[in-house]
């Protein structure tokens, strides 16, 4: 479902008064700048509330309009746009004791039902060791940007390719050979296939950024070091509440610290990811755990003075039950890697840039021999103005260029407003 109109031009206009609200004297704002805490310190509530709106130049029968992401190059897990939407978010933290909290988001996108987001207890074993344990629907163990999901932290507007593209494969329908997977290049906004679930619907991403895992996860800290494992349901690709497979997934982190201002961190995930219904009407009526989503994430940062540069790669790779010929060649692997940085050119004021391409291996199909899925390569340029401590604007200019699909390349320039409390 493609983002209204109507909601993109709602956007517009809370950008717009976000932007006045930050112009009012001090004594007339009457948001909160800081989280609101009661009971002793004891709860906790916070929030954010963010709008984007983008426009592109797309040709109609008549004139030339501002348009939305006619290349479905933004589109999310969720159906919406990340450069078309007006989010809002509500967190509280219950400390019950000092060894345990209860900690919740509930999100709502584009005026949408509100929906759990996270949903979690934290268990402290030990008082005086930086160790916990989280049960429920947990935070991002895998990769370094899902845990810069929130606008306020992102130095852009749009997100990493890895994160939020969507690739034509589905958990829930299976292509029968490569042709059907070639013709689906492109596709990943709506692709189909012949078995399992055949009607047309969206596809994965390498990583979800959108929905939080849900199992057991265990993190640790120390002072060069900082590590965390978990056990949830579902993929990276598709996180999951209630299991669709049998399986679960084995995720973890390792973060160090060497030296001021730089982050190395490796992750690595496997998960079975193909649903019990769709592996059954390929014929794999055995258990399905050899069906899989395994990846592998590096990535590294540097601060120093007015510069921060980030880099991180992603490689994902998936297996699906081989059903007629011509065959799929398995794995099929996708690499991902972005490069972005920041430079501050006063207090409140940045400049960012982030380079992005997503590449795929080649299968062989009746007629020739390509990549299973286009490759995608991003550019995005902006910068930021804080307009007070918790009010943030952002402008930007993303071009997105593509091998196959509907729209092979567009430009899109977008503006953004954050408050948080």
């Amino acid at each position: 479902m493609r983002t209204s109109p109507r909601c993109g031009w709602a956007n517009a206009r809370l950008v717009a008064g976000l932007v006045l609200l930050g112009g009012l004297p001090a004594g007339a704002q009457s948001l909160p700048s800081d989280p609101i805490s009661f009971g002793g310190g004891r709860v906790t509530i916070g929030g954010d509330v963010w709008a984007t709106f983008s426009c592109t130049d797309a040709a109609t029968t008549s004139s030339r309009v501002c348009a939305d992401d006619t290349g479905f190059f933004n589109y999310t897990d969720y159906e919406h746009s990340t450069l078309r939407m007006l989010r809002v978010d509500l967190t509280a933290s219950v400390k019950a004791t000092d060894r345990l909290s209860f900690l919740g988001e509930v999100r709502s996108e584009d005026a949408g039902q509100p929906q759990p987001y996270a949903l979690y207890a934290r268990i402290r074993p030990w008082i005086a060791r930086p160790v916990d344990v989280q049960i429920g629907r947990v935070p991002p163990t895998f990769g370094a940007f899902a845990r810069r999901t929130y606008a306020a932290d992102n130095l852009l507007i749009g997100y990493p390719l890895a994160y939020q593209y969507l690739t034509s494969i589905r958990a829930d329908a299976l292509p029968a050979h490569a042709d059907e997977l070639i013709r689906m290049r492109g596709r990943g906004w709506l692709s189909n296939f012949s078995i399992g679930n055949t009607a047309p619907d969206r596809g994965l991403p390498l990583v979800s950024a959108f929905r939080w895992d849900t199992g057991v996860q265990l993190h640790a800290t120390g002072r060069l070091v900082d590590a965390t494992v978990a056990v949830t349901t579902g993929s990276l690709a598709n996180p999951l509440v209630g299991d669709d497979n049998a399986g679960k997934q084995v995720a973890a982190r390792i973060a160090l610290r060497p030296a001021p201002g730089l982050i190395v961190g490796v992750s690595g995930a496997q998960a079975p990811y193909v649903a019990r219904a769709a592996a059954e009407g390929a014929g794999a009526l055995h258990d399905n755990s050899s069906f899989t989503q395994a990846a592998f994430g590096a990535d590294l940062e540097y601060s120093r003075g007015y510069y921060l540069i980030r880099v991180e790669t992603i490689v994902s790779s998936w297996r699906l039950p081989v059903v007629s010929t011509p065959v799929i060649a398995l794995p099929l692997t996708a690499a991902s890697t972005f490069v972005e940085g920041r430079y501050k050119i006063r207090p409140g004021l940045y400049v960012a840039a982030r380079f992005d391409h997503l590449g795929f291996s080649e299968i062989t199909g009746t007629s020739r021999t390509t990549e299973w899925e286009a490759p995608v390569t991003r550019v995005e340029v902006g910068g930021g103005y804080a307009l007070t401590r918790n009010l943030l604007v952002k402008l930007s200019f993303q071009r997105n260029t593509r091998q196959a699909g509907r729209t092979t390349a567009l430009a899109l320039g977008a503006a953004q407003a954050v408050f948080w409390f």
